[in-house]
């Protein structure tokens, strides 16, 4: 287990590293920078060249990742258009999109792990059908055009919740906050229970497949009682995995779905440093969400092997086969 965790450390370390490479390349392969931004139409090419200058947009390609880096690591990187912190930026805003992203997970695992199960306990009959044919919908469906479709039905039509926005005060008026994020949190659950149920519906199936069921139902146990006894834990495997992604995709999602609410939570700030190309803002936010998606995939390799001892077993033959 201790090589296993070392060797994954390791393989976190250098996605990590490849991933800020490629986030700075591909920024640098767009057409247009930060200095045509800033300066707009007309600029003359001596201002367009100062201001690179001072942007350090004129140093080689390996002093610029190097200056980005070091800030990033240091917590000194600077936006080009505010001048302001980008660890700050980022901290302000994480109190729209961490709650956010966190309600919409536990609603959709409340949601899609019992509809999961019984779509695959019943899976012939007309529960199973109907809640399968809801979960094919439900991945068919882009996530911003349920955002709209929400907002049609409960802000424009019934009136009953906010079509967007947040409060000035935030989590200070804690009603106007919370009811804000209830058509939000619902979207992304929509989305996210969509993929859970069918994985949750194909572990059960497995489980319900397996040898020992069938000895435990030969033993006098229910179906129900069966899975509950012998199922669960190995079912847990598979799904414990698509949760660490799916807690993962749900801060992403929240990016996406702050634009079609209008949030104040790091989706906007992404899209108004796109538009802006403010550099180091992109490159620390994205490089930030793409260390959260390996972090969580590293815990959940943890959680898989406390849970699965079979998978221990395998860690420990493979060291000893390779001394």
């Amino acid at each position: 287990m201790r090589r296993f965790v070392v060797v994954r450390i390791a393989s976190l370390v250098v996605s990590l590293f490849v991933a800020s490479v490629l986030i700075f390349a591909v920024l640098r392969l767009l057409p247009g920078g930060p200095e045509s931004a800033l300066l707009g139409v007309g600029t003359t090419a001596e201002q367009l060249d100062t201001l690179r200058d001072e942007l350090g947009m004129n140093q080689s390609l390996v002093a610029q990742y190097g200056d980005w880096i070091g800030g990033f690591f240091s917590n000194s990187t600077t936006s080009f258009v505010s001048g302001t912190p980008v660890n700050e930026l980022i901290v302000s805003k994480l109190n729209v999109t961490v709650p956010l992203s966190l309600a919409a997970f536990v609603l959709s695992v409340l949601v899609s792990v019992p509809l999961g199960v019984l779509a695959g306990m019943y899976r012939n009959s007309v529960v199973g059908v109907v809640v399968s044919a809801i979960s094919q919908l439900g991945l068919a469906v882009p996530i911003f055009w349920v955002g709209v479709v929400l907002v049609w039905v409960f802000s424009l039509q019934g009136g009953v919740l906010p079509s967007g926005g947040f409060p000035r005060q935030g989590w200070n008026d804690f009603g106007a906050a919370a009811q804000s994020l209830i058509l939000p949190v619902v979207t992304i659950a929509i989305a996210m229970s969509s993929v859970m149920v069918r994985y949750v519906r194909s572990a059960t199936l497995d489980v319900l497949d397996a040898d020992y069921i069938r000895t435990a139902r030969s033993l006098g146990y229910s179906r129900w009682g069966a899975l509950a006894r012998h199922g669960l834990r190995n079912g847990a495997v598979p799904v414990v995995a698509i949760l660490g992604i799916e807690l993962a995709t749900s801060l992403l999602g929240a990016v996406v779905v702050e634009n079609v609410f209008a949030l104040p939570g790091l989706g906007s700030e992404l899209l108004s440093a796109v538009t802006s190309r403010d550099f180091p803002v992109i490159q620390d936010l994205v490089l930030y969400l793409t260390a959260v998606v390996l972090l969580m995939n590293f815990i959940i390799d943890l959680i898989q092997r406390a849970i699965d001892p079979r998978l221990r077993l395998v860690s420990a033959s493979s060291a000893g086969g390779a001394a």
